[in-house]
């Protein structure tokens, strides 16, 4: 066995058909060892501390679906790295452990390890429930947008932020941790501290390379100490400086730190300065993006190197060890989106792998401070509250059938439940393409990956007997109930409305027009274009709105996105997109008016209203995009005649 960051015992002829073996060689790190490669990064679930079995249960279940190393997200420290309304993990004081080794023992059910982010927030962390004074290297602004700012650590402080740290570190020991976590990156107090910019102290804690890793070296020896010779100490650091573009690495103190630390720590967990491109969205960033910024990782230290990349494919992962940009496959939004990614390549089923679509639906419930969610994986983060498993559902009660009609999103993954659970199922779909409005979006710039939706629910229901499909079979209110299934699920979709009704405007809006003018993001992804000069009026406020706007820039459409929000896209802060979404928007030459709603539109000129002032605007308009809401596609398509009767007991 490898005795530090790197292959283990040859794996066995059934791993992955043979094909995928190395992935689950087992990899030393420092007192313990990984089971295999597989290594769930710390990631934020909305649950915390605040919700402990939820989170137990969810971290079990990845352990069951084969990760070898299961993390927690950033766990406190300390209530002066209070992060409320958005609930980390604590080990605040003693009555936390029991609360930790709830997930401790779920995972090590299965075999894995259970790792721990320690955290400190620093200027972060404004603190609203404990209400503690924010410290940090230097007297900050909240970056988090609060009208506060840290207060700068003196002696006293740091000797305090040491012994906060080691006190949770022997918390995390006696909670079963087998990995502890110095958290150096991602804007928080260690990462100031390493930072030039942000270091402005003139004490042996500031100036010099050396004095700015003081604190970060000083962590590392105290938690090893602490933890002793059963427990691995992992530093989460970023290499890159940041600044530099889209996979350009900028090398400075995040690599120099590396190098002047690169034996101290037992794992390195590294990721960069743009969490942009870190957790960005597939629509701008692809599967493996980070691997220019960390190629150099493994030259510079033998300890094991964990990073991200979004990783699904078992060929691309194979690829990132062979050639030695890391020794464990890093993953947080894929075990999301499939907890038993690991034991699928092991077992060679790759159609049963439910990928993740880079959508960061995930992410959300950080930002609104409520619990995870999935496209993919509608089970996930109900793990405990509602018992749900991804790869596990209830047998039938009952040999009733079901109808479902319209194969869209809804209706495949209600197709494939019923068809796992044991029901005869019959799937309609009007048209002969499934998948509905994942079929027509996934062709939309930059969303292809969204087909995956479509794909693994497909692939799931022609595995089973008992699901037919049948294609082209539009259906009336009479012909369901002519089929005289025992139980029917309408699924038919919504369509976009183009009268303007939405948030801005509470009722349909008279006199836009004429129709011929008027699209919806429905047309366009039926291949109606306009021409001319074109108003989209966004009253959405997430992705669709730009991707529309950027398909009909890229037509040659003379485009002014229109939106009652001071920004583009607004609700994509939360997917960690908006940004990107702006610039994609200007650099493809679109006029932006932001914080303005739409009035009237005659089909030669849209009236404005800036939603401050209420001063009107009127801006050149061929062709109008009303794009706000959406109704129900059902409305007037399945009304039964008067004739038509049916009766139906509840599907248990």
């Amino acid at each position: 066995m490898a005795e530090v960051g790197g292959s283990a015992s040859k794996a066995t002829a059934t791993d992955g058909a043979n094909q995928y073996g190395i992935l689950f060689e087992p990899v030393r790190i420092g007192p313990v060892t990984a089971p295999n490669r597989f290594y769930q990064v710390p990631h934020c679930t909305g649950l915390g501390w605040l919700r402990p079995h939820m989170q137990a249960e969810l971290r079990g279940v990845k352990a069951e679906g084969g990760w070898g190393v299961v993390n927690t997200e950033y766990c406190s420290i300390h209530p002066s790295s209070d992060d409320l309304p958005y609930p980390s993990a604590s080990l605040w004081d003693d009555g936390d452990i029991k609360a930790h080794a709830l997930m401790t023992e779920r995972v090590h059910e299965h075999g894995a390890l259970a790792g721990v982010e320690l955290w400190h927030g620093g200027e972060r962390s404004a603190n609203l429930y404990t209400r503690e004074v924010s410290i940090d290297v230097a007297s900050l602004p909240n970056s988090a947008g609060n009208p506060c700012q840290s207060r700068a650590m003196d002696k006293s402080d740091i000797r305090d932020l040491r012994r906060w740290h080691r006190d949770a570190a022997l918390r995390a020991r006696q909670a079963g941790f087998d990995i502890v976590y110095v958290y150096a990156t991602h804007g928080y107090t260690l990462s100031h501290f390493l930072s030039p910019v942000t270091n402005t102290r003139s004490d042996e804690y500031g100036g010099s390379l050396e004095n700015r890793t003081r604190l970060l070296r000083e962590l590392i020896e105290e938690t090893r100490e602490a933890v002793g010779d059963t427990v691995a100490v992992a530093v989460r650091l970023s290499v890159d400086d940041g600044g530099g573009g889209d996979g350009i690495p900028v090398e400075g103190y995040g690599r120099d730190t590396l190098e002047l630390l690169a034996e101290l720590p037992d794992l390195w967990d590294l990721n960069i300065a743009d969490y942009s491109y870190e957790m960005g969205v597939s629509r701008f960033v692809k599967e493996g993006a980070l691997e220019d910024y960390m190629a150099f990782a493994k030259s510079v230290t033998t300890k094991p190197v964990v990073t991200v990349g979004r990783f699904t494919s078992p060929d691309a992962m194979v690829s990132q060890v062979r050639r030695g940009i890391v020794d464990l496959i890093g993953a947080a939004r894929p075990s999301i989106a499939d907890p038993f990614l690991p034991a699928k390549i092991r077992e060679g089923r790759l159609d049963d792998i439910r990928e993740c679509i880079g959508c960061n639906i995930c992410f959300t419930g950080d930002g609104k401070g409520v619990p995870i969610r999935c496209t993919q994986d509608p089970t996930m983060g109900e793990e405990w509250r509602r018992g749900w498993h991804p790869e596990k559902i209830a047998p039938k009660g009952s040999d009733d059938s079901v109808l479902v009609v319209g194969a869209g999103p809804a209706g495949l993954e209600a197709a494939r439940a019923l068809g796992q659970r044991g029901y005869s199922v019959t799937l309609a779909e009007a048209g002969r393409e499934l998948g509905g409005r994942v079929t027509q979006e996934s062709a939309l710039p930059g969303l292809s990956e969204w087909a995956r939706v479509r794909d693994y629910r497909v692939q799931q229901i022609e595995k089973m007997p008992n699901v037919a499909i049948y294609r082209e079979s539009a259906l009336t209110a009479d012909d369901v109930l002519a089929f005289r299934a025992d139980h029917v699920v309408i699924a038919t979709g919504a369509r976009w409305r183009a009268d303007g009704f939405g948030r801005y405007n509470m009722e349909p809006l008279a006199g836009l027009g004429p129709p011929e003018r008027l699209f919806t993001p429905d047309d366009i992804m039926a291949g109606r274009l306009p021409e001319g000069r074109v108003v989209l009026f966004d009253d959405d406020h997430y992705y669709m709105g730009g991707v529309i706007a950027e398909k009909l820039a890229a037509s040659g459409a003379r485009l002014t996105l229109v939106t009652p929000e001071d920004k583009v896209s607004a609700w994509g802060v939360y997917t960690v997109e908006q940004i990107r979404t702006q610039c994609r928007l200007i650099e493809l030459g679109v006029e932006i008016v932001t914080a303005h709603g739409l009035e009237a539109c005659d089909g030669g000129e849209a009236v404005l209203r800036c939603v401050y002032t209420g001063r009107e605007r009127r801006v050149a308009a061929d062709a109008l995009y009303p794009f706000v809401v959406a109704n129900p596609a059902i409305a007037g398509k399945l009304t039964p005649s008067a004739s038509s009767s049916s009766s139906s007991t509840p599907l248990d």
